[in-house]
Formats: structure tokens, sequence, C-alpha cells
């Protein structure tokens, strides 16, 4: 009987979450599955990899594909319609489901540190992952602004950002991969120093623990949190999708 194959498919892996989570949760729960990294150059690589690798049941996606994966799928669900963005596929006789799990990875972590006075929030960057983070907002009725490097309509630019726009904007988000290992001495060049015990600085990024970011936002009372359990949460939202939908 072939083995169940599952991945990840994206460009940059070599440091990438899933692998490891997976191949643990396959070992610690006597699975009979792998889990492997699939680096393409290009999205149009997905087809034929499914091709060569027909025991494919199902991927996660990372950047920059969750976009541009869209097109090659079958069908994709509602939530992850409406996000325009796709980082879980299963494939059912050949036919590719899209999913968005990001969604409850987001909401599942940020929860439990939301402030009753959390109105208004930042986020920084404006791809994929960042349409999954303006939708759960939406869902809790927080207003956020995007900032990005570009003047873009309705988007702050970095320099934009003072202690006016910090004072009204308490919650900031980064889903940038700045502070990402391994270039661990970068970070979003935001006024620091305008930070209070107000402000909740949530990251992505995952890997250092303590980017940057989360050192800073610490350094000036900020509550802060990394993407980890965000991570660990769509990990097994993915699974469930693999096995029950």
């Amino acid at each position: 009987m072939t083995q169940v194959l599952y991945g990840v498919i994206g460009k940059e892996l070599a440091h990438s979450f899933s692998p490891s989570y997976f191949k643990r949760k396959f070992i610690t729960q006597n699975i009979n599955a792998d889990y492997r990294t699939f680096s393409i150059p290009d999205i149009n690589e997905l087809l034929p990899l499914l091709e060569v690798h027909s025991n494919i049941k199902g991927l996660n996606v990372t950047i920059p594909y969750k976009e541009a994966v869209l097109p090659l799928l079958h069908s994709i669900d509602e939530t992850a319609q409406a996000i325009g963005a796709v980082n879980c596929i299963k494939n059912t006789d050949g036919k590719l489901y899209g999913y968005n799990t990001d969604v409850i990875g987001f909401r599942k972590s940020l929860e439990p540190i939301l402030k009753n006075t959390t109105k208004h929030a930042l986020i920084l960057g404006t791809g994929g992952a960042s349409k999954a983070v303006a939708y759960v907002l939406d869902k809790l009725g927080i207003n956020y602004h995007y900032v990005s490097r570009t003047q873009e309509p309705d988007t702050y630019t970095y320099s934009q950002i003072d202690l006016e726009v910090l004072a009204k904007y308490q919650l900031i988000i980064n889903t940038t991969p700045l502070g990402m290992y391994p270039n661990i001495e970068t970070f979003p060049l935001l006024p620091y120093r305008y930070l209070t015990g107000n402000h909740i600085l949530y990251d992505l990024v995952y890997n250092p623990e303590e980017s940057k970011f989360i050192k800073y936002g610490k350094h000036y009372g900020a509550t802060t949190k990394n993407g980890l359990e965000m991570l660990e949460i769509q990990a097994e939202a993915s699974w469930d999708i693999w096995q029950n939908n």
C-alpha cells in the first residue's frame, strides 16, 4: 500500500514550520504518512508535481503562492474565497479544493490577548497573510489600516506612523517576514518609543521566538505574542480538512 503523502509548497522552505510539526505528529500518533517540502519555482509546477506524486492527499501553501494558486483549484471554500487567499489544499481524486486555515489560527490565538479597549489595528504588510488577518478583524469588529512600504490608497507608509497614529491604533500585527530567521536583525520601521502598556504587538513571525518587533514591544510595555500558536492551530485545522472534508 502506497504511503499517504502531505506537504507544503512555496519557494523558501528551508525553515518551514510544517514538516517538523507533522512528522512529529505522525510519529507520536502512529500515523502511516509522510510530510515533505516542495519548493517550486512557479505555481504552474503544482499540477506536474501532483502527477509525479499521485499519493499527495493534502498540501499547505505558503509564500508566495497563497493567491497565485487560486486559478488551479477545482473549488474554494467560502472563507478562502472572501479572503482571496488559500493556504490549505485537499486533493480528492485529482480535484483540488482550497481552504484558508490562517483565519482560525489567527483568531483563536489573538482573542486571549485582546482588550476591551482594542478598537483599531494596524496591519503591517499587504500580502496573502494580511488578508486573513483583515478578515478576522472584520469579524471581531476591529477597524484596521494597512501599512506598506509603498504609497497605496487607504494605506499608510511607515514614515506616516507617528505618535497620533499609534495613540489610535493600539493593536499592531506584523504580517511581513521582517525579523524571520535567518534575517533576525530586520524589523518593521516604526516609532516604537510611542508604544504604551495599552498596545498589543502580534507577530506572525515565530522563528526566532522573540523577533526585534516583539522585543521592542516588550521594552515599551506592550502586550506581545508571536505566531507559533497560530501555526499550531492552523496546522491542526489543515489536518481536520484533509481527514474529514
